[in-house]
Formats: structure tokens, sequence, C-alpha cells
């Protein structure tokens, strides 16, 4: 290929957090240089060769850091468009521009999952701020029903921005939560599980999917990731069309998140991740490559691996203080710890996870 990097060249990631450090550690096996750019604090910094602690307003700063790497890629979505016209104008940037655009807003991200022929829950849009809010989340419960579900459009993650209305009589209180946000009602999805698709696609079109995961939340966020889920090949054949029909779409190259609800009508699309993905850790134990290897590979114009699974896992997060049960799971065997290195731990905050290998993959 053309575009393959060769190894000592440098991979530019925007965000310094969990995502951007597992990025940066994949990119060093591989003989890549990495520079983090990231306003606030920098977990990844601790094992990039370059940082840069400076905000999407300092157009110096962005200028400093498109001109120092060979290719830019992100470990979350919500990017400034102004930084990202910056930095496209100087450097490749992967995954595109629109895969940014879909996933930064709610309403964006549904209407787009629709025209390409996917399910997703019903919705409605609710601006927060208009006048006439009320009469119009009045009108998108109706279309909706209940119990359903008012997100803001934009930046919410983990349970953040959210506010579930099981009955009409919440609906003030969840417009209130929204602040005055743009926002989208969804309705509430009758499912039997949760499960997720990490895939890529590379440069070469080539796309290779991970086995699927089925995930367990608490309190909005992710907790477990098992893997495999428990669905028959049917519906693992359709999870993998869907991400593959997702992909193509965005003309994607990278890695992509895709969150499914199994239902008695199929799957139905919940959400797309732009990136390396929460429910993906689990390859790190599991696969003979991992999320983060696969991404960059992509991103540097590399072949892709076939993703095979060669054991039966299952990942769990350790949110907050979950940390003090950590010279314990250090006395496990079978257990793959991964911790991120922050600084403070506090209620919500993902402070590492570890993968428990159950067995070996069975057949399939």
């Amino acid at each position: 290929m053309s575009e393959m990097l060769h190894p000592g060249q440098t991979i530019g990631i925007l965000g310094g957090g969990q995502l951007g450090r597992m990025l940066a550690m994949a990119a060093a096996r591989l003989g890549f240089h990495t520079h983090i750019y990231e306003p606030g604090a920098a977990p990844a910094g601790e094992v990039a060769g370059t940082t840069t602690t400076a905000s999407y307003e300092d157009t110096a700063a962005l200028e400093a850091f498109a001109r120092s790497v060979d290719v830019v890629t992100y470990e979350f979505e919500n990017v400034p468009a102004a930084a990202l016209d910056q930095i496209e104008a100087l450097v490749p940037f992967r995954p595109n521009r629109r895969a940014l655009a879909v996933s930064q807003d709610r309403l964006t991200e549904k209407t787009f999952l629709q025209e390409i022929g996917l399910q997703v829950a019903p919705f409605a849009p609710v601006d927060a701020g208009e006048p006439d809010a009320a009469a119009r989340l009045a009108q998108a419960l109706a279309e909706v029903g209940v119990p359903a579900i008012l997100k803001t459009r934009r930046l919410g993650y983990d349970g953040k921005g959210q506010a579930r209305i099981m009955e009409t009589h919440d609906a003030q209180a969840a417009l209130d939560a929204m602040a005055g946000a743009e926002a989208i009602l969804e309705g509430f999805v009758d499912f039997e599980r949760e499960i997720s698709v990490i895939a890529a696609r590379g440069m070469d079109d080539r796309i290779a999917c991970f086995e699927p995961g089925e995930n367990v939340h608490k309190d909005g966020i992710l907790h477990t990731t098992t893997v495999p889920a428990a669905i028959d090949g049917e519906t693992r054949a359709r999870a993998f069309g869907i991400a593959g029909t997702i992909l193509a779409a965005l003309d994607y190259v990278g890695v992509l998140g895709v969150e499914l609800f199994q239902t008695s009508d199929g799957l139905i699309v919940n959400e797309i991740a732009p990136r390396v993905h929460n429910s993906g850790h689990w390859t790190e134990a599991g696969a003979v490559i991992d999320q983060f290897e696969q991404h960059i590979r992509a991103v540097a114009g590399w072949p892709l691996v076939d993703p095979v699974r060669h054991s039966d896992v299952v990942m769990t997060n350790l949110i907050g203080h979950d940390l003090d049960g950590v010279p314990a799971i250090a006395n496990e065997t079978g257990a793959r710890l991964h911790l991120y290195g922050k600084a403070e731990a506090r209620a919500g905050r993902k402070m590492g996870h570890v993968t428990r290998v159950t067995g070996p993959a069975g057949d399939r």
C-alpha cells in the first residue's frame, strides 16, 4: 500500500485517557512513535513519546502537533470541528470526519442508521431550550410511547445526560434535567440481551469483526462483557453484517464499536462508537490480536489481522474503589489486570479492568 506507515513514523492521538493510553501501547509494539494531544490530565502521556497539553482552541499548538505526526486518530468523539479543520488540512485523519459527525449527535446517528436500512429504537427530537419544549415533549411521548428516555443529543456517556420517563408525569422533571440542551427522546426497547461487535475496516476495504460480546451495565456504566455471547450462529452473522454495513456506509478506516439489542424482532442498533470501545477490552486476553493493535494497523495502512478468538473470557470494569480489590485480583490465576494510571479513584470513574479467562474457545 502506498500510504502504509513504517516503524519509526509517528501517530498522533487526540485524547489522553485510557483508550489513548492503550492505543499508544499497541503502537509502540509495532515500532511507531505516538504523540498525544490532550487539554487536561493525560494517563496516555505516561506511555507515549510526546504529549502536548493544550486546548483545542490553541491554533499554534494544533499546528505544531499536526506537523509533528504522520497520521492522526482519536480516542473520543467530541473533538471540536474547528480543531479538526486545522488538523485535516495538514495531515491524514482516520477514521474520517463523517464518522465523527454522525456519532457526535444522537439524532444524526439514529437518522443515519435508519437511512442505511438498520433498525433502531423509536425516537423523536426535543429541543429543551425552546419555549414550547413541554408541548414538543408531550407530542414526542405520544409518538414514541412510555416508558422512554430523554437524552442530550451531544456529550452524554456512561449514563450522563439522560433522564428516564416511566410515566407521562415524569416529563417535566426529565426536561429540566436537560438544562436547555437539544435532546432526543428514545423509546425503551424490550430486549433479551445487549451485545456489541468490535469491527475494523482497513484502507483496502477489508472488514474484520471480533466475536460479539454480551454486556451487562450497572448504574449506566458497562460492568461486564462476556465472550462468547449467548447467541446463535444466525444472530452472530447478522451482527457482523450490521457492523459491516455501517463501516462501508461511512467509508470508515479503523476500529468501530457497535452496540446492539437482541429482541424478538431481531437486532436493534443502540449506538455506534467510532473508536476502540470499552466492550472490546476483552480482546487483550481472548483473541490473537487486540482491538488497539487492529486500530493502529488500520490507521497506519497495515493489513488487518483475522481476529481469531482463542479463549472464553469475562471482562469486568474496575470502577472507583473497585481498585481496592487489586491485591486479590493480582493473586488470581487466569486474570489479566490492566490499570489506567489515574491518580484518584472516585465513584463512577473507570480505573482499570480485569479480563478473566474462563476456558478455551469452543467450536462454532
